[in-house]
């Protein structure tokens, strides 16, 4: 059983660790711990990894967040994922930092790269893991805090918070949907 994987994330140095690519760095820190190097494909860098029988494509798209429907539905249908195996992982303002939760289906909540992913698929019917940012910021700044660097604090404790992101990933694989939201959900 193959199941896809989605970080969200923007390409290139500039955006490297900021808030806004989190999905990105759960997905290479999945990667570093199971030995793998991410390939670039056609609509961003692909790897997997299998685990309990299951396998796990993991994709970083290379469209920029605000057009991840594009490789998500491409590498859906490359290979033949339904939408109940498809998971996305993004950065959300309205979580308090660190905070993970697993959703069964829901609204983009004003996330770009979420819009687009239901815009281009024509539903919002898919898993998404969202991982808490924060929304500390002044009125008017949001754009440079979603963009912007982990604080000093927050760097600190990403390390276990991006492991627990990973231990959700696998459990959505491996126990489910519905056991995974009630077993990780309020962690």
């Amino acid at each position: 059983m193959k199941y896809l994987i989605t970080g969200l994330g923007n390409i290139g140095k500039e955006y490297e660790h900021t808030r806004h690519n989190i999905g990105f760095d759960i997905l290479d820190a999945i990667a570093k711990q199971e030995g793998l190097d991410f390939d670039d494909v056609r609509y961003g860098a692909i790897t997997e990894y299998k685990y309990k029988g299951r396998i796990f494509i993991l994709l970083k798209p290379n469209t920029y967040v605000n057009l991840s429907g594009r490789a998500v539905n491409y590498w859906m249908k490359k290979e033949k994922i339904p939408a109940e195996r498809l998971l996305i992982v993004l950065d959300d303002l309205a979580l308090s930092f660190g905070t993970l939760r697993l959703r069964a289906k829901g609204s983009d909540a004003g996330h770009n790269g979420l819009k687009n992913i239901n815009q281009v698929l024509g539903h919002n019917n898919y898993a998404r893991l969202r991982f808490g940012i924060g929304n500390d910021f002044p009125r008017g700044r949001q754009i440079e805090h979603v963009l912007g660097r982990w604080s000093s604090d927050e760097a600190a404790q990403l390390p276990e918070r991006i492991e627990m992101a990973g231990e959700i990933i696998k459990a959505f694989g491996t126990i489910g949907l519905a056991q995974t939201m009630s077993q990780y959900n309020n962690k």
